[in-house]
């Protein structure tokens, strides 16, 4: 499909407040049509004010469910733990009220924990109402890294997976990450990025020819992305 809407901001705050607007609105739709809404964020240390800002907005949190769109193999008390970052920023406030699922749990190793992961999710109220990815300077989101050696699996939107194993040098340790059907099937898609850096990067990879694991999802996604980027 190869669509997204392109929504630019002065500053960062500005971002914050408008993409947590739109998060927590279609939240709240959810849960007036379903009775639950259920959100996945990603990590790294770019939606630490979109998650503060967010936690703040009062809606039925009690209804909310969150998860990650993907978790390094690292427990919660490590720094680069994005269920850490999660529970230190998103879920405070209003959202301390939310139910939070975690991808990491102790395991023999990265294929086990995935497959337990696949159990464990299971009863999630699937499919997501709203996912909300970042992106590396590498072109990489949701943990589909370039050099991921099992790449085609992972950006297989035919899979019946819900968590996947991921295996990239440049990830700097073993991750898991939600297939890429689960993220295509929700609701509402959402895209957060910021610098100018990582706004060169989204360019390049929607150029001619450009082969980048965002350019994939973007692609196959079934309706536009909402792309939110401030300098």
């Amino acid at each position: 499909m190869n669509a997204y809407t392109w929504h630019a901001f002065a500053d960062g705050p500005q971002l914050a407040a408008a993409l947590a607007g739109h998060v927590a609105g279609r939240l709240t739709k959810a849960i007036a049509e379903r009775g639950t809404g259920l959100l996945a964020v990603s990590g790294g240390t770019t939606p630490a004010k979109f998650f503060a800002t967010l936690s703040k907005i009062p809606i039925a949190w009690d209804r909310v469910t969150v998860t990650l769109v993907d978790e390094r193999f690292v427990p919660a008390s490590s720094p680069r733990s994005n269920a850490g970052l999660v529970a230190a920023n998103l879920l405070q406030n209003a959202a301390a009220a939310a139910r939070f699922v975690p991808l990491y749990h102790e395991a023999a190793g990265i294929e086990t924990a995935a497959a337990s992961d696949d159990a464990a999710l299971q009863s999630l109220p699937w499919p997501l109402d709203v996912v909300v990815l970042g992106m590396g300077t590498d072109g990489h989101t949701a943990s589909f890294f370039p050099d991921a050696d099992n790449l085609a699996k992972l950006l297989d939107p035919s899979s019946t997976r819900i968590v996947l194993p991921v295996h990239a040098a440049s990830a700097g340790e073993p991750r898991l990450t939600l297939a890429l059907a689960r993220i295509l099937a929700a609701g509402f898609i959402a895209l957060h990025i910021e610098g100018e850096d990582k706004r060169t990067a989204f360019d390049g990879a929607m150029g001619p020819g450009a082969r980048k694991p965002i350019r994939a999802v973007i692609d196959a996604a079934p309706k536009a992305v909402e792309v939110f980027w401030a300098p």
